[in-house]
Order: structure tokens, then sequence, then C-alpha cells
């Protein structure tokens, strides 16, 4: 009943409405994770610049949506939420190096390395980091669920994952010979190996909250957890297609990062390999795809529906 009201109140205050409180709390949980005490004083304040700065939240809130989703509170899932945002923010920061995308600009400031100096910008990665692995340790209870969370993230974020993604994506820049196969294989690890852990992390808080035990595996997980498992594959490819869309139509005061870096940098992207108006056809129809992997969670996936046509649509 707890659950129905809250998706009542969230359809009736608008999906902004309901964005917009979520990440309030997630703010005020990243916050509360850089307190007092937790490193030198310089070091501290380029992480908040990094952590705290503007951004959608999208990855935290995948945990709180995939927890509600899964029939659990929000509150139980609050930070993990920020463990996913900490990794995201090390991945952007480390991103822009000059060695890396070598960006001036993100989400409309001064990058982390152009703020503060490259040395200062690869420690905030490494603490922000190794931070997400202590906030799930110590405040995901019980320690089993925490353990099953931790190997999640660190399966999403690794060479496996998001590091393993980041490396084809540079061997790949300014070659002829990609394929759309090689394309989706790429932005399966670099972009949807997050979005896949945000939203099994938060199922799987969830479904403890209900009572369902650990451990799993492929063999005995829950179908719930299946189905999102699916869905966060057809959502993360959805998202990296929006992505390389803006990154060819949309500016830089809407976006509030450089556009056309990636065509300069030779990147493989999927406008670049299909063209803007199969990008588009082929964005549509993954939307729909990952609607339908859905159809277990009846109405209480109303809101990750929703940001399945936020991201269809997007314009920044």
């Amino acid at each position: 009943m707890g659950q129905e009201r809250k998706l009542s109140e969230a359809k009736q205050g608008g999906v902004e409405a309901y964005l917009s409180r979520r990440r309030e709390q997630i703010e005020d949980r990243l916050s509360m994770w850089l307190g007092a005490g937790i490193g030198p004083a310089g070091l501290v304040e380029a992480m908040r610049y990094s952590l705290l700065g503007p951004g959608k939240r999208l990855r935290p809130l995948l945990v709180l949506m995939a927890c509600e989703a899964c029939g659990g509170p929000v509150e139980a899932a609050l930070d993990a939420a920020a463990a996913l945002e900490m990794v995201h923010a090390y991945s952007l920061v480390h991103d822009d190096l000059p060695a890396m995308d070598d960006d001036d600009l993100r989400r409309g400031r001064p990058t982390c390395h152009k703020q503060f100096g490259e040395a200062t910008a690869i420690l905030v990665g490494d603490a922000l980091l190794t931070l997400a692995f202590q906030a799930i340790s110590e405040a995901v209870h019980p320690p089993e669920l925490a353990a099953w969370c931790c190997r999640e993230l660190a399966r999403a974020a690794g060479a496996a994952g998001m590091v393993g993604g980041q490396f084809e994506d540079l061997h790949w820049e300014s070659r002829s010979d990609a394929t759309l196969p090689i394309l989706e294989a790429i932005h399966r690890k670099k972009t949807g190996a997050l979005f896949r852990a945000a939203l099994r992390i938060g199922g799987m808080i969830g479904l403890a909250v209900r009572g369902h035990g650990t451990p799993w595996d492929d063999r005995q997980e829950p179908s719930l957890l299946t189905a999102l498992d699916r869905f966060a594959e057809r959502l993360g490819l959805a998202f990296q297609i929006s992505d390389d869309l803006l990154d060819v139509e949309s500016t830089l005061e809407k976006t509030g990062k450089r556009v056309g870096k990636d065509a300069r940098l030779g990147k493989l992207t999927y406008p670049g390999l299909i063209g803007i108006e199969e990008s588009r056809r082929l964005l549509a129809k993954v939307c729909e795809e990952a609607e339908r992997h859905l159809e277990p969670f009846g109405p209480q996936a109303d809101l990750l529906r929703q940001l399945v046509f936020r991201i269809r649509d997007r314009d920044r």
C-alpha cells in the first residue's frame, strides 16, 4: 500500500517533481560522505567540486527507482545510490584528462584538472572510486548484501565493464573498419555496465527488504532481477545513442560541455557510423525494447518507463 501511494504521489506531482526530490536526497547523502575528516582539505574540496557539481544524477536515480520497482523504500538504497554517482564522477574526472578526451568543460564549469591541476584530478578520481566501495560496505545491510553489491559495482566499473569499454573506445579512434556490433560491444561496457550495476544493485536491495535472501547468481536470481538486467542493457544503449546524437545536434549552452568533440577526436559513434536518421530510428527501437522488459513490474515501474521516454526525447 505504501509503494502504491508513493507512485500515485509521483504521478500527481509530475515526474520532474519526483526526480527533483530524489536528487535532493542523493545530493544530501553525497555531501554527508564528503564530511569533515575524510581526507586533506584540498583534496576534499576538489572531490566536492567534481561530485556535487550540476548533474542529472541518472545512475543514482536508477538505483532508487529499481529499489522501488522491486518493492523497497528508497531510504534503504540511498548510500548505494551515492556510491554509483561517486564511480560515475570518478570516470568523468579521468575521462576529461589530457591523456584521455582532453576536455576543459564539464557540466558548464572548468573540468577538475583545469580547476585544480592534473595530479589532483587523478587523485580525486582515485579517492571517489574507493569511497564508493566504503559507502556500500559500511552502509548497506546485511553484510552479505553489501558484498554482493560491491561485486556488482566492481564488475561494472573494472576491466570487464566501464574501464574496458573506455580502453576499446580509445583503441577504435580514427579507424575506418569498425562495425555496428563492435560499437554496441564497446558501449555495452563503457556506458551500459554502470547502468546495469545501478539497476541490479537497487533491485537487490529492494528484494532484500522484502525478504529475499542472498546469494544471487545466474542460476538462482529472482525473475525481477533478470528483467531489470535486460532492461538495463537496452537503456544503456539508448542513452549512448542519445548522447552521440547530442554531440552532433545540441549546443554547449544546453549540454554544459563542448559539442562536436567526438568527430574532432575521430570517436566511433552511432551518427558517424550509421548516420543521424538511422541513429534516431535505432534509438526509438531500443527504447521500445527497453519498455517491454518492464512488463513484469506492472505500474511499479511507471517511473522507469517515463525515464525511457525522457532519454529518447532529451536535448541536453
